[in-house]
């Protein structure tokens, strides 16, 4: 029964980064065609398009924020193990464990604080765009709760879990 709750909460969580995939080339591409277009009718028809400074920002902000779950599934952000690595391969792994614990505990905290401030600034709008000012606190919370899901399956199948290498 264990293995079989393992293998679908890792169908779930592979499903989950599929669609965030798709999300960062959706984004990246709509935020390069925008500034095209930008570009274009500013330098051709000595116009500009209003919204394309605001918007282009906020195709940016979703593409990282979509992208940092995914550096941590394969193990690709920044850290420091120099004492880390000294440890034998068990202590390590304790280590490994606990610092994805705590990830956990911080991603928790995020996705707390990134739901209230999402929620606070759902009546404001844009400046230049009539859509809520929310939008740039969305990703905040997609991610937070997408990095804690990759934290959490760490904490319990362990450093193995990092598929590190498989860009």
């Amino acid at each position: 029964m264990e293995a079989s709750l393992a293998n679908l909460y890792r169908t779930i969580l592979g499903r989950v980064d599929r669609v965030s995939y798709a999300g960062v080339v959706i984004t990246m591409a709509l935020m390069t065609l925008l500034v095209t277009a930008q570009v274009v009718t500013r330098y051709a028809f000595n116009s500009s398009i209003d919204s394309a400074d605001e918007l282009s920002r906020l195709f940016f902000i979703w593409a990282i924020f979509l992208s940092i779950p995914h550096g941590v599934r394969y193990g690709a952000h920044v850290g420091i193990d120099l004492m880390v690595s000294k440890l034998a391969a068990k202590n390590r792994e304790i280590v490994f464990r606990i610092v994805s614990g705590l990830g956990v505990f911080l991603m928790a905290v995020v996705t707390y604080a990134a739901t209230i401030a999402t929620i606070d600034k759902w009546p404001e709008l844009m400046p230049t765009v009539n859509f809520t000012a929310a939008v740039y606190y969305i990703p905040v919370l997609i991610c937070a709760f997408h990095s804690l899901l990759h934290l959490l399956w760490q904490v319990f199948a362990g450093e193995s879990s990092v598929e590190r290498g498989t860009f």
